[in-house]
């Protein structure tokens, strides 16, 4: 059987690089959806209820725009690369409603990249990857680590 081919290897995640993750615009429609399934709470379910709270409105729950954040990364990298998965997030937050309209433009930064000490064939690389509202304020941040398999385990063991 043939090893599978890659696009991305950890070598292609450069300490500073910025990788774009797209754009999602959000509805009143999704929002109310991905409610009724996962979140079940008044301001993500009825705009009028939602209006009664401290968010004056409804807003996308946070794992929504999480959601929509994971789907970015697999369209803008980990569907064409080498990942062997990731052991968490380090930080999650969510800084700013997300409000039917809203169009969030998700991305991608390396902060840090090393080479496993256990396993030179496999390649660490931080992340923090954000989305950013249209006014250019941020409302998800996230920083974890993702796990890649590096081309050749003898092809230099950078670290940040």
């Amino acid at each position: 059987m043939e090893p599978e081919s890659f696009e991305f290897y950890w070598e292609d995640f450069p300490v500073g690089q910025l990788r774009p993750m797209g754009r999602h615009r959000f509805t009143q429609e999704e929002i109310i959806a991905f409610a009724q399934q996962y979140d079940r709470q008044r301001y993500h379910l009825d705009p009028e209820r939602a209006a009664q709270t401290l968010f004056g409105g409804l807003i996308a729950s946070g794992w929504h725009t999480c959601a929509i954040a994971m789907r970015g990364m697999c369209e803008a990298y980990l569907s064409r690369a080498a990942c062997l998965g990731s052991p968490g997030l380090e930080s999650l937050k969510w800084l700013k409603p997300v409000r039917p309209g809203d169009e969030i433009e998700f991305r991608a930064k390396v902060l840090e990249a090393r080479v496993s000490e256990r396993r030179p064939e496999v390649g660490l690389t931080k992340f923090l990857w954000d989305g950013v509202n249209g006014a250019g304020e941020p409302v998800l941040t996230m920083e974890g680590w993702q796990m890649f398999s590096r081309r050749s385990a003898d092809s230099g063991g950078r670290t940040t």
